[in-house]
């Protein structure tokens, strides 16, 4: 396990975080191009088709991340054994979980997490689903406590709580997610210690519940630093992958059943002292997928790293130091060989330093590809590490598990504003917000709302 934070501030506790958007009609061009000449099959489509459904409540679709920048809401898809589909959305009287048929159409009433504050991952079963949020608590922060909640037929089975007096943690924001290997659940979050070692200190943590709510061995109670972006995949056996972005150490690195301590694999050195490290994965960037023979890729947006040192500063020699060599964000995919182990060096997919890459997803797309997802921000003005610009659209692209492209970019009239589900055919689904998107300001005051979402499904 790390030692405490050196600073006592999570990011979601100052002004905010970040989305934005980065475009690159160019690097369309030019992959359009490669496509052409290379002999392949023809391209696909890349075309999504979406249902609209109708929400019984208001949903604010926007966040403030730092600085201000606006941020997609979070929403969790999420698909069950017998191919029916969960979404998961805030409200005003807490959580909606919707229900739909697998063709994204509604198929019931919502379930209501009452007094629910944050859709922190969503697992879906063919009798109901499990939620990760946050709920109300008693700590000497005023904070809320990480929950795991289960519904069975539309009413609440069991609700545990992950964090609380016993264990000195709080967790006032989750970045988080939930995942499930048919016989448990892995839960990893945000927690603000409340107490002992860490107290006022931000981490980390991950635990294991049973299908019955009790929570089981393995995991940790205190892992990466400030964590300011979590990533999990649930496996058959032994620990869950996962991944974190860590501001102490200044980057993103593997934290799979050590909690991130000195010794974790470093993906990619970014800075991330200054409060953004590119985004959460959770809902606003990258994922987490696995092939068929054991490898894992990870998408994210980067600014690279000009210089990464230790910083001389820091007296315990955890702390490092780095130098982004660009001001803008691209889109970086990094491959891991297993669960446990650094890609050595990230691909960047784009390289246009003049323009703004924000919200990145990646899915598998078939047997044997992966579809990428970003949004672009052209004229950006960045300060801080975040920026606001002029949105110029949600684009679409496939590589190959080297990162080769192969599928030239396409903007498309959707985009992902959180978890996406994998259907039994391969189907990708999600919901989104259907508004035109506008980052040319920061998030002040209340956040827009809508009554609507979209579905959208893209089939290899």
């Amino acid at each position: 396990m790390t030692t405490a934070p050196r600073t006592t501030r999570h990011r979601r506790v100052r002004a905010a975080r970040k989305p934005l958007v980065g475009g690159l009609a160019a690097l369309g061009v030019l992959a359009g191009a490669w496509y052409a000449t290379a002999g392949a099959a023809p391209a696909p489509s890349l075309t999504p088709t979406s249902t609209l459904v109708q929400l019984p409540a208001k949903f604010p679709y926007l966040s403030a991340g730092y600085n201000n920048t606006r941020e997609w809401t979070r929403t969790s898809t999420a698909v069950a054994p017998d191919g029916t589909l969960r979404v998961a959305w805030p409200a005003a009287d807490g959580v909606h979980v919707t229900p739909l048929t697998a063709a994204g159409l509604r198929a019931g009433a919502d379930s209501v997490v009452k007094g629910a504050k944050e859709v922190g991952g969503l697992v879906a079963h063919n009798d109901g689903f499990a939620l990760l949020t946050r709920v109300a608590d008693t700590n000497k922060w005023k904070e809320t406590a990480a929950a795991i909640v289960r519904f069975t037929g539309g009413r609440q089975t069991w609700s545990t709580k992950l964090t609380g007096t016993a264990s000195n943690d709080t967790s006032p924001t989750l970045d988080g997610q939930l995942t499930w290997n048919g016989t448990k659940y892995g839960a990893y979050f945000v927690v603000h210690g409340a107490g002992g070692f860490a107290d006022g200190h931000f981490g980390d943590k991950l635990t294991y519940v049973s299908p019955k709510g009790a929570k089981l061995t393995g995991g940790w109670g205190w892992g990466c630093s400030h964590n300011e972006g979590i990533a999990l995949h649930a496996e058959t056996t032994g620990d869950f992958t996962s991944l974190c972005f860590d501001d102490w150490r200044s980057g993103l690195f593997v934290s799979t059943g050590i909690g991130a301590p000195d010794v974790a694999p470093v993906v990619q050195r970014e800075q991330c002292w200054a409060g953004y490290c590119g985004g959460t994965f959770p809902g606003r960037t990258g994922d987490l997928v696995r092939s068929s023979t054991g490898r894992y890729a990870t998408a994210f947006a980067s600014r690279g790293a000009a210089t990464a040192k230790k910083n001389p500063a820091d007296s315990s020699g955890r702390g490092w130091s780095v130098t982004p060599k660009t001001t803008t964000h691209q889109v970086a995919i990094a491959f891991l060989a297993n669960r446990n182990s650094g890609p050595g060096k990230a691909t960047y997919l784009t390289s246009a330093p003049g323009t703004e890459h924000t919200n990145v997803h990646i899915a598998p797309y078939g047997k044997d590809r992966l579809l990428v997802s970003w949004e672009s921000l052209s004229q950006p003005r960045c300060a801080s590490g975040t920026c606001t610009g002029t949105f110029t659209g949600t684009h679409f692209r496939l590589i190959d598990w080297t990162g080769k492209p192969q599928s030239a970019d396409k903007v498309v009239p959707v985009r992902i504003t959180g978890d996406i589900a994998v259907l039994r055919d391969g189907t990708l689904t999600w919901a989104y917000t259907p508004v035109t998107p506008s980052y040319a300001t920061g998030l002040n005051g209340v956040s827009p709302a809508t009554g609507w979402v979209r579905v959208a499904r893209l089939k290899p």
